[in-house]
């Protein structure tokens, strides 16, 4: 079995035995006495239906990033390899995108205190900031089409625009969510336990995109070009 195949079990393990730990595999239906009255054991609640949703979506969505990964460090052995250059904007898009990660975790500190104005503010900074690092990427790709670094003319160029393209998809449906919450947030009379979760689902993603972006930008300057070698002898 190749070192892919390997890690993709490894991450199915992890989410079964997470499910198996949130009591998925429950069936309080068939418990005898009244609903009320039921309690798992140890006390805890029972997972909610976002949060094994996005437990589900994000091992799927790291399984994918693991492959494009695998396919770029697969593929940069090759002799015609050559990255563009980087474009600077990546560096303050990275910035822009740890703000918003940042802004997000503030939202869950402040909901979770119940302080509805913060968690107002929090979200619309965090949004801001995404939104920011979408235009910066747009700027980034406009500067390499500007020097007639086009996906035809080299892989690695086409490496660029599908990792960073992938990614902004991603933060899309993320903005997408976020306004959702947001727009709920402002309708409330005060920020409920439903309200909370959903804030603390939006930071947990912000946080995994962040946490890919910054892989997905140290492969692209370069900085893990020592691990590409070890996973180009362990994948050939």
């Amino acid at each position: 079995m190749s070192v892919m195949g390997l890690f993709f079990v490894f991450i199915a393990t992890v989410a079964i035995m997470w499910l198996v730990r949130q009591g998925v595999m429950e069936s309080p239906w068939l418990e005898e006495g009244e609903v009320a009255h039921y309690r798992r054991a140890g006390g805890a609640e029972p997972p909610t239906a976002g949060r094994v949703g996005l437990a589900v979506f994000l091992a799927v969505a790291g399984c994918l990033f693991s492959l494009l990964a695998a396919a770029f460090f697969m593929r940069g052995d090759a002799p015609d390899w050559q990255m563009p250059p980087i474009p600077g904007v990546l560096w303050v898009n990275t910035f822009l995108l740890a703000a918003s990660s940042v802004a997000l975790q503030v939202a869950v500190f402040a909901a979770r205190r119940a302080n509805a104005e913060r968690v107002k503010t929090a979200l619309l900074v965090g949004a801001v900031t995404a939104a920011l690092f979408l235009i910066g990427q747009i700027w980034a790709w406009r500067e390499l089409l500007e020097l007639r670094f086009f996906a035809s003319s080299n892989a690695a160029n086409a490496f660029f625009y599908l990792l960073t393209g992938v990614h902004a998809l991603h933060l899309i449906g993320g903005l997408v969510a976020l306004a959702r919450t947001t727009d709920k947030v402002r309708g409330a009379e005060r920020v409920t336990k439903a309200l909370t979760t959903s804030v603390e689902l939006c930071a947990i993603y912000w946080h995994f995109l962040l946490f890919v972006w910054l892989l997905m930008f140290a492969m692209l300057i370069g900085w893990a070009d020592g691990f590409g070698a070890i996973c180009r002898r362990l994948l050939s």
